[in-house]
């Protein structure tokens, strides 16, 4: 029998905190019609389909700490939250399915890389919901201790608003120091 995972990360262009990655089994009773891009639902359709799926599947989570996205750089990082997330499934799958066109580097694995992914494969749309929505959660409680920047609403991505809150009150320790917005703030030509 085969066993298909599909993997996929989440917060690669937030300007803050770790990125995360999810890799997924389905067992063969899910309804894949249900399944979609994370991006294309709403947070409460992404919450009710990540219970499901976590009930109905084989699933892990892992990250990249935003000291290793500085170090290794964000590519790098993804794959690394991608590989960790494979590793740390309680079975190993026949073929691993990953969206994007890149591929950690993961011995003694089949792995296969597919563009747009998360839109075609239900497993990687599976991925794409648990992780996004585990990062969610991680935000959505560090917003609450760093209220000025609107962590809540904005993801830590780079929105005027979030931009403006760097401005005036300056960078914490979950900012990620070397992408462009935050470099430039922090060392002006």
């Amino acid at each position: 029998m085969k066993i298909v995972a599909g993997v996929d990360e989440v917060g690669r262009g937030s300007l803050i905190g770790p990125v995360y990655a999810a890799a997924v089994i389905l067992n063969k009773n899910v309804n894949k019609k249900l399944l979609k891009d994370s991006k294309s639902l709403t947070k409460n359709n992404r919450e009710f389909l990540a219970k499901y799926i976590k009930k109905n599947s084989v699933w892990a989570v892992a990250k990249a700490s935003v000291k290793e996205i500085e170090k290794i750089n964000i590519l790098h990082a993804s794959l690394l939250a991608m590989k960790r997330s494979i590793k740390k499934l309680k079975l190993k799958p026949s073929i691993t399915l990953i969206d994007g066109n890149k591929l950690p580097e993961l011995n003694g694995y089949k792995l296969k890389y597919v563009i747009k992914g998360d839109q075609k494969i239900s497993e990687i749309s599976a991925a794409s919901i648990i992780a996004k929505v585990a990062r969610d959660r991680f935000i959505t409680k560090l917003s609450k201790k760093f209220k000025k920047y609107a962590w809540d609403k904005n993801a830590g991505y780079g929105t005027k608003e979030h931009l403006k809150a760097i401005k005036k009150f300056g960078i914490t320790h979950y900012h990620r120091k070397t992408f462009g917005p935050i470099h430039n703030i922090l060392s002006p030509k």
